[in-house]
């Protein structure tokens, strides 16, 4: 994977590759079942360059939830979601993806960051009603308000902002509003990293797109993803679609 210079070199995290030395994770490493998964076997043996806006997409059980897992996990934020220096933890279930990489950091990049991981929300939620502050009630809101509210009122300042399928409790007029709240906090000295199945989301304007699968990670433009042919084809003839589907 060829190296980025120039103005990208101040990113909160510029690379990601094999660790050399003693981990320095205060957190028990998890098992090593990472290791079969073709994404995250390319990143350990060839590093990888990381640019202001990386999107991630492909089928389930591709790797992209490990990948963007152990680089929040890395970074310092809690593998279920949060803040840097999160504590919340409720069961441990990640791979030792984090413990096996080190991130290559940015000359006087920021060093906030936050990881919202749709499918641990509710327990994050919880987390903050049991350690109250500022915060609103987000149980009390419905699953989509909830999720504007935490990215409006926790990523609002320069850092790095990790996403795993946000997707999932948006409608398009939300999912439109958070790709204009990422776009606004690029422009504005933040890097992202999301991982998604949304065409909507992975149309994120500057992003570097990978497509992840048996092949491992690979580049490619936002109209030749396999997820945006296939949306594009049932939107186009759905019936086509669902005769193979429910014959």
């Amino acid at each position: 994977m060829v190296a980025r210079t120039g103005p990208w070199s101040t990113l909160p995290v510029r690379r990601v590759q094999a660790r050399t030395g003693v981990s320095g994770l205060d957190t028990e490493r998890g098992g090593d079942w990472h290791l079969t998964v073709p994404a995250v076997r390319q990143v350990l043996e060839q590093g990888w360059d990381l640019g202001p806006v990386t999107v991630l997409v492909g089928d389930n059980g591709a790797g992209k939830s490990t990948l963007v897992e152990g680089i929040a996990t890395a970074f310092g934020m809690a593998a279920e979601g949060g803040s840097t220096g999160s504590m919340h933890r409720t069961r441990p279930t990640e791979s030792g993806f984090a413990h096996d990489v080190q991130l290559v950091r940015g000359a006087g990049a920021p060093r906030r960051g936050f990881f919202l991981r749709a499918e641990t929300m509710h327990g994050f939620y919880t987390y903050l009603d049991e350690h109250p502050g500022n915060d609103p009630v987000f149980h009390e809101m419905s699953h989509g308000e909830s999720f504007l509210e935490l990215i409006g009122s926790r990523m609002m300042y320069p850092g790095l902002y990790v996403l795993d399928e946000p997707e999932s409790a948006l409608s398009f007029t939300g999912s439109l509003a958070l790709l204009r709240h990422l776009h606004d906090l690029v422009q504005h000295d933040s890097q992202v990293i999301l991982s998604t199945h949304s065409p909507l989301l992975a149309a994120l304007p500057g992003a570097t797109v990978y497509e992840v699968g048996e092949w491992g990670l690979r580049e490619s433009a936002w109209e030749d993803l396999d997820l945006v042919v296939g949306w594009r084809g049932f939107l186009d003839a759905p019936e086509r679609y669902l005769r193979h589907v429910l014959d």
